[in-house]
C-alpha cells in the first residue's frame, strides 16, 4: 500500500476525504471531452476545462511546496499566471490529467505525514495580510475550497459545451 492510499483517521482523514471528492468532480466534468473540447472557451471568460485541470493542478503543488518549505519553496518555479489557465499548444487533457493525478498522489501522502499545525508566513502579496502565517491544516482548507470553487466553474464551462452536468 502506498503512504497516499494508507489508512487514515480523523481530521487527517476528513481532510484528504474532502479533497479527493472534489478533485473527483473536476476530473469527472472533463470525461468523454476530446483535446479540443477541454480547450474550447465556451463563455467570454478565458476558462477552459483543461485549463482548470492544469490550473488547480499547478496550485495544488504550489502550495504543497510552501506547506513543505515556505514561501521560498512556493516560488522555487515561476508560475506563468496566464497559460496556467488555458491549454498550449501540444498538451493534451490526457497529459493534463495524468499530472493532476501525480500531484494529487503527492499531496495525499503529504497530508499522511505532516505536521497540521506546522506554520509558515505568506508570501508577501497583496491579497494576503501583511506578516500572516499559514499552516498546513489551513493550506489543506485553502486547497479544498480552490478544487470546489473550480469544479463549479468546470461545471458551468461542460454545460455551455454539450449540455453535460457533473451533478444534475
Amino acid at each position: 500500500m502506498s503512504v497516499s492510499d494508507q489508512v487514515l483517521t480523523g481530521e487527517r482523514a476528513d481532510l484528504r476525504t474532502t479533497l479527493r471528492r472534489h478533485r473527483g468532480f473536476l476530473r469527472q466534468t472533463v470525461q468523454g471531452l476530446t483535446d479540443e473540447q477541454a480547450a474550447r472557451r465556451s463563455t467570454v471568460s478565458e476558462l477552459c476545462l483543461g485549463g482548470l485541470i492544469k490550473h488547480v493542478a499547478t496550485t495544488e503543488d504550489r502550495w504543497m511546496r510552501f506547506a513543505v518549505g515556505g514561501a521560498e519553496a512556493m516560488r522555487s518555479e515561476p508560475i506563468d499566471w496566464v497559460g496556467q489557465f488555458r491549454m498550449t499548444e501540444g498538451e493534451t487533457l490526457a497529459g493534463l490529467l495524468a499530472e493532476f493525478d501525480r500531484v494529487a498522489g503527492e499531496t495525499d501522502a503529504l497530508i499522511a505525514t505532516l505536521d497540521l499545525d506546522a506554520s509558515h508566513p505568506l508570501p508577501s502579496a497583496p491579497w494576503f495580510e501583511p506578516g500572516a502565517s499559514w499552516s498546513v491544516r489551513r493550506v489543506l482548507l485553502h486547497l479544498i475550497a480552490e478544487t470546489a470553487q473550480h469544479a463549479g466553474h468546470a461545471d458551468i464551462i461542460r454545460e455551455s459545451i454539450d449540455g453535460a452536468k457533473t451533478m444534475g
